[in-house]
């Protein structure tokens, strides 16, 4: 038994030595295969892969950051139109609150566009207020930029409002009046909104109304 294991063995060793005389190339072969499979990326293929995720990340989040700029912006410049409105309506009050004063003193009637600064001086209005000694203040060159307390836009007042619970904005509010040539019964008001939304650049918003001495103050023409 134990000579034909022997016999066995020597044929097997004879066969496999003839198989590789016949194909010599068969077992390196073998290994190249095993080896290229095996193998990994090249610094070219990664850098490519590198390249596709930037672009594939950077892009939806520029974008995203553009959308995001652009509804500031229109967030920004529908306040600055309702704030240059809201000033032409309190000029507007101031106006209209001279005629209880022409009705109660007709002989002593004031001029009703004698609160409003129109000599086209610049000046402020709180539209919080219908006082005009305390809403209107005339500007010494640039106007202050308006104040929140996260509420209502406007100027704090000493001794009436907490200066701490108000805030500068980088909204700035500019008026001008001044009287039409030819009319003394009309008065032209131009209310301008500037702003800076982050990196974009000032923004302007202007908006002009004509008022009229609509009563007899005994000022305008008879």
């Amino acid at each position: 038994m134990k000579n034909q294991l022997v016999a066995c063995s020597l044929q097997l060793a004879e066969k496999c030595r003839k198989a590789c005389r016949l194909f010599p190339h068969s077992a390196t072969s073998y290994q190249l295969s095993a080896t290229s499979s095996l193998r990994g990326f090249t610094l070219i293929e990664t850098l490519v892969a590198v390249m596709l995720l930037s672009v594939a990340v950077v892009a939806p989040m520029s974008l995203a950051s553009k959308s995001l700029g652009s509804a500031y912006y229109a967030r920004d410049q529908i306040t600055a139109f309702y704030l240059a409105q809201e000033a032409i309506e309190a000029l507007r009050s101031i106006r209209d609150s001279q005629i209880l004063i022409i009705a109660g003193n007709p002989e002593g009637a004031p001029d009703i566009f004698g609160l409003i600064p129109h000599l086209n001086e610049p000046f402020t209005i709180d539209g919080r207020t219908g006082d005009a000694s305390s809403a209107i203040v005339r500007c010494d060159g640039t106007c202050p930029p308006l104040q929140t307390d996260l509420t209502l836009y406007g100027y704090p007042v000493a001794g009436v409002d907490d200066p701490g619970a108000w805030t500068p904005t980088y909204f700035t509010r500019t008026l001008r009046a001044y009287s039409v040539t030819g009319n003394p019964d009309e008065i032209r008001v131009t209310a301008t909104v500037t702003w800076k939304t982050g990196p974009i650049q000032e923004r302007s918003f202007t908006i002009s109304e004509n008022m009229y001495r609509w009563v007899d103050d005994g000022v305008g023409q008879q």
